[in-house]
């Protein structure tokens, strides 16, 4: 079934990404929606998989002998070269046809990304590879440089110029400074994530004197390391923190291995102790350890015992003592007396 494809100069690109659709169902689907949404077609959400990759035969076809050209732009490649690789085959055969203007971009950090291709696929592969090698250190501080020292026929005060770039050099020749970009390459290396950085830093500059320092990068380079465990902990009740404190316990006293039977050993060991308030039934604790496993801030110690009733399957924390110790501080409802137990049981 013909579809018009008018002619473009610009080729239509169409973006998969193998954590989302390695799946061949639903990059076929995928594929579809995106044509569907370019060309103003109504796209069906209940066509079978045999149904999409026809269509998408189909749109190859037309748009080439439209001559407008489509790019596949598959991220995290060697997703999609596991399994059958069906995708993979009809998108490169298809591209065999003489009528067809398509390319397929794989994007992947695993060099050996097209070693995990099946014979039938590598055979329709050309074997162009690209490899791009991070920038240095260097490089990325003279991006830096460039990017954020005045020049001196911008149109503002001289003497404003010469200052602000006099205290920009400082910073750039200061190790904390070298030591923030280090840490944003080890966790990004790409420009526009230093882009990101550079606009933050100009976003916390100080707007009575008009300059950065090395505070506005400071607070910049915090502001780009996402920390979702930190944010998880924030979230926690009372309880849930009792269990992860008695959990680091019972790790501090090189317990192998442990279970929900023996947190709760541990807990009522401490109110016996203590004599706090904070008593709460058992099954109100196991709720709250289940909320524990939800968040993946402890886990199961392995795969064996899946049978076994919850409460005892050996588990294991996922939090280290510094983000357990931050999260306690930082939580404004934690008792004193949880508190005092973490750090003496840190320190002896």
């Amino acid at each position: 079934m013909p579809f018009p494809c008018g002619f473009c100069i610009t080729p239509f690109q169409i973006r998969l990404n193998g954590m989302l659709h390695s799946d061949d169902n639903c990059a076929t689907k995928e594929i579809s929606r995106q044509l569907c949404l370019e060309h103003q077609l109504s796209f069906s959400k209940m066509a079978s998989s045999d149904d999409n990759t026809e269509f998408i035969i189909d749109m190859l076809r037309e748009c080439g002998l439209a001559h407008k050209t489509i790019l596949f732009i598959l991220e995290e490649f060697d997703l999609f070269a596991q399994g059958k690789q069906r995708l993979l085959y009809s998108l490169l055969d298809a591209m065999q046809s003489l009528t067809s203007q398509a390319v397929v971009i794989g994007v992947s950090c695993r060099l050996d990304a097209d070693q995990l291709l099946e014979k039938r696929v590598r055979s329709r592969f050309s074997h162009r590879k690209l490899l791009f090698v991070p920038s240095s250190l260097e490089d990325t501080q003279r991006l830096v440089e460039h990017l954020l020292i005045l020049a001196n026929d911008s149109g503002l005060p001289a003497n404003y110029v010469t200052d602000y770039n006099s205290r920009l050099t400082n910073i750039f020749s200061d190790k904390k400074f070298k030591g923030i970009l280090n840490s944003l390459m080890d966790a990004d290396a790409t420009t526009s994530s230093i882009l990101r950085f550079l606009f933050r830093a100009v976003s916390y500059m100080d707007m009575k004197s008009g300059f950065l320092s090395m505070e506005s990068f400071l607070k910049a380079c915090s502001s780009m390391q996402r920390q979702p465990k930190m944010d998880s902990l924030q979230d926690l009740s009372i309880l849930e923190l009792y269990i992860l404190v008695c959990m680091h316990r019972l790790e501090d006293k090189e317990q192998s291995s442990y279970n929900f039977t023996s947190i709760m050993k541990e807990y009522r060991s401490i109110q016996d102790a203590y004599k706090t308030s904070d008593k709460y039934a058992s099954t109100v604790c196991f709720r709250a350890f289940e909320h524990l496993l939800d968040r993946e801030l402890i886990s199961f110690g392995d795969n064996r015992g899946r049978n076994q009733a919850l409460e005892y399957r050996p588990v294991k924390l996922l939090v280290s003592s510094r983000e357990l110790a931050e999260s306690l501080k930082l939580n404004t409802t934690c008792p004193a007396v949880l508190q005092k137990l973490f750090d003496r049981e840190r320190y002896m």
